[in-house]
């Protein structure tokens, strides 16, 4: 896969609006078949950019590629292979949700004798079936956003562009989107392109992700290598008897190689930061020699919400 032709791929992508820099010098690649999420705060540039990738708006300097084709100048032709679900369902209220895939499979060229089992297919996949010829503006908001997935999925994109796409769904839906965005990209014909806030979603389901900030690309690659980057060590999680936590984060404030010594969530927890999971025997054997009973330790590596977070310092705890 790696060695194929990029589906994606920005040099120096720059969009601005007046004194407003919304993208700024993006360069990215994007390999066929791959689940890439793209993290960042709220006007940090997503949006921008998957308006650029699709031609919905022209770069300021840069270029891009999508499908080998340039969004600026082949924009219709592009929009016609990719799929775009955007974090507001865009979806007729005043249609059943059956006219709405009608009409969007219509407009994106469907071949009319294939329309009516690919409509069937996708009101049963996302559990609409029952309300198909109900009007859309009498549904709850998690099925509306599952309308539009299937709206988006409905001429079988190559490139699915997805912002939020488990927004306002239940579990059970969510976990069928997560296997549907497994499935499609598992098959190598489909790359998927997915702006999400929800780290621990980006986590499961990315092959890489990149992180913007204030429009510029600070980090990418996959989530695993990150958190190694940012750092090597892990977080330990200690279970002792309750009477002797006290004394297990005395002992620990005494390890050179441990910091951030506190108690756990629940009784008889312990959590600490280490600078390096080689420390991890030590620390057994420390514990040990402070006769702290030890009933299970638990290392913790790096997650995608610890490196969104050490990179991107202006963000607070909103992503």
């Amino acid at each position: 896969m790696m060695n194929a032709r990029p589906v994606i791929i920005t040099k120096g992508l720059t969009r601005r609006f007046d004194e407003i820099t919304a993208v700024d010098e993006l360069d990215l690649s994007v390999q066929p078949g791959e689940v890439l999420g793209f993290l960042g705060h709220n006007g940090a540039g997503k949006t921008t950019t998957v308006r650029l990738l699709n031609g919905v708006l022209d770069p300021t300097s840069g270029e891009a590629r999508v499908l080998g084709l340039n969004p600026a100048q082949d924009g219709p032709e592009l929009r016609a292979r990719t799929g775009v679900l955007t974090e507001t369902p865009s979806v007729d209220e005043r249609l059943t949700g059956y006219e709405n895939l009608s009409i969007f499979g219509a407009l994106f060229q469907v071949p009319e004798a294939d329309l009516p089992d690919r409509i069937d297919d996708l009101l049963t996949l996302f559990q609409l079936k029952e309300r198909a010829y109900d009007r859309v503006s009498e549904y709850s908001k998690g099925m509306k956003q599952k309308l539009a997935l299937a709206r988006a999925l409905i001429h079988q994109p190559e490139v699915l562009f997805l912002d939020e796409p488990t927004a306002g769904l239940d579990p059970v839906i969510t976990r069928q989107v997560h296997d549907l965005i497994r499935e499609l990209s598992r098959s190598g014909d489909r790359t998927v392109f997915l702006c999400t806030h929800n780290l621990d979603e980006a986590q499961r389901l990315c092959d890489r992700v990149a992180l913007l900030q204030k429009g510029r690309m600070i980090a990418q690659g996959a989530p695993a290598q990150l958190a190694r980057e940012i750092w090597p060590g892990v977080r330990l999680e200690i279970e002792t008897q309750p009477d002797r936590v006290d004394a297990a984060i005395t002992s620990l404030e005494g390890f050179s190689g441990a910091k951030e010594a506190a108690k756990g969530n629940e009784p008889g927890r312990v959590s600490a930061a280490l600078d390096d999971r080689e420390h991890i025997p030590e620390v057994i054997r420390h514990l040990v020699n402070a006769d702290i009973p030890l009933f299970r330790l638990t290392p913790q590596e790096p997650t995608l919400e610890d490196v969104y977070f050490a990179l991107n310092t202006d963000s607070g705890r909103e992503p």
